[in-house]
């Protein structure tokens, strides 16, 4: 079994979650009131400031791996991976907030919305009852995912790319740096999962935790375009 065996397990909500309408709205990368079909600045904003509140979970869901890790090396692998989040991921996210206005103080000031307490806890529930392979397998959609919706942003020739306010985000998740990162970590996952049978229970609960993480970004994203108020109507 390989992530692509996870991925078309669950097609559809992979579809559903690559290709959200919230993404449709980053390639348009027009600010404008939800009723235009182009994404509202009070969207964007709330999706950066849970954003941040998620990659702090997803960083305790890395520590989680530490633990759960049986090997040295996969202990190594792991702290590599926490080390880039808390000194480098959540550094830049940070820095990028401030282009919009947002302080570190008001991204750590922000309530998580339901559906992010609803991802990160089912990332952090799968690793604690499971192993490190469960773990793993709920935290690939976020980052296989945001590389694949980068790779589409990027070459699709109805992607406005200059003037867009979002290019910067675009550019981020389509850059080398990112997708040669998920490509290793990809692989990774790959080499934990290569000796299951996708048709063994094994391999089936692997699926349903993919696919319930993957229904979960979908979620993620929906959230953000529901967060303009009657106010802004």
């Amino acid at each position: 079994m390989n992530h692509q065996d996870l991925i078309n397990a669950c097609r559809q909500d992979w579809l559903a979650y690559t290709q959200h309408g919230f993404i449709e709205q980053l390639a348009k990368g027009t600010l404008a009131h939800w009723h235009t079909g182009t994404l509202a600045q009070p969207c964007y904003l709330h999706y950066l400031k849970q954003d941040f509140l998620f990659l702090k979970q997803y960083a305790r869901a890395h520590a989680l791996a530490i633990y759960k890790a049986d090997s040295l090396a996969h202990m190594r692998t792991a702290l590599t991976s926490v080390n880039a989040l808390l000194g480098s991921e959540l550094k830049h996210h940070v820095d990028y907030c401030a282009d919009w206005g947002l302080t570190e103080s008001d991204l750590e000031a922000e309530d998580e919305d339901f559906g992010t307490v609803a991802y990160t806890r089912y990332v952090m529930d799968a690793g604690m009852k499971g192993n490190m392979v469960d773990l793993y397998v709920a935290l690939a959609p976020c980052s296989i995912g945001y590389a694949e919706i980068g790779r589409n942003l990027t070459t699709d020739k109805h992607t406005k790319r200059h003037g867009n306010p979002f290019e910067s985000w675009i550019s981020l998740y389509g850059g080398d740096q990112f997708q040669h990162g998920v490509t290793q970590s990809t692989t990774q996952v790959d080499r934990l999962i290569a000796e299951i049978d996708s048709q063994s229970q094994r391999g089936q609960d692997l699926m349903k935790v993919f696919s319930t993480a993957t229904r979960m970004e979908i979620i993620f994203w929906q959230q953000a375009l529901n967060a303009v108020s009657l106010e802004h109507v």
